[in-house]
């Protein structure tokens, strides 16, 4: 009988091995926690409407976007087993406006405040992928346009095309991760000075 048991069990710990194996959890990122403020920068006094970054349909998703430049630089490809914690223009919404707060005199509003403010910035992405110039060489490339329009003229007062691209560690998804983060921060960074200097020349 006791025999009879211990085969038993050994038959229910196998099929409990049993089964399709278990797939590793898919990766998720964002872009980090927030920098340190820093000092000595240019402050932004007028009021600012932020509007959320605009991005094309194909950058509206979770997934992680790279090309193959030395193959096929116009298809679009994604990695399987890692994604983005919101889509790279929720994401990098989120960050500006925490930099631009930062950097405010005048205060900064969204979409929804019923508050007016004396400018709006807008900015649309038009590229935010990993691009592998090899198949060990990558880099992390945005592109992004960026318009502040005054609103009481209902004039556009600046624009300018940002295309900030930062080398890869390495030739998958946490490399292209890492920057596209990079060059995420260094976008933020240069849209928030280009913004208080736009700014600024309009006040004098």
């Amino acid at each position: 009988m006791k025999h009879t048991i211990a085969v038993w069990l050994v038959l229910m710990l196998g099929a409990c091995s049993l089964g399709p194996p278990q797939k590793d959890a898919a990766a998720t990122y964002d872009l980090g926690g927030l920098p340190a403020p820093t000092t000595g920068q240019p402050r932004i006094r007028a009021s600012l409407l932020v509007h959320a970054v605009a991005a094309p349909s194909w950058l509206e998703s979770y997934s992680i976007v790279y090309r193959l430049n030395y193959q096929d630089a116009g298809r679009q490809l994604t990695y399987a087993n890692s994604r983005w914690a919101a889509p790279p223009a929720a994401l990098l919404t989120q960050r500006l406006r925490a930099q631009l707060a930062a950097a405010s005199d005048g205060g900064i509003l969204s979409v929804g405040d019923s508050a007016r403010a004396e400018y709006a910035l807008r900015i649309e992405l038009e590229e935010f992928s990993q691009v592998f110039d090899t198949a060990a060489a990558s880099r992390g490339v945005i592109i992004a346009r960026a318009s502040i329009v005054n609103v009481t003229r209902r004039a556009l007062h600046a624009q300018k095309t940002f295309a900030i691209d930062r080398p890869a560690a390495s030739a998958n998804a946490e490399g292209g991760v890492r920057a596209l983060t990079l060059a995420s921060g260094e976008l933020i960074d240069a849209v928030v000075a280009w913004t208080a200097a736009s700014l600024a020349q309009d006040k004098k």
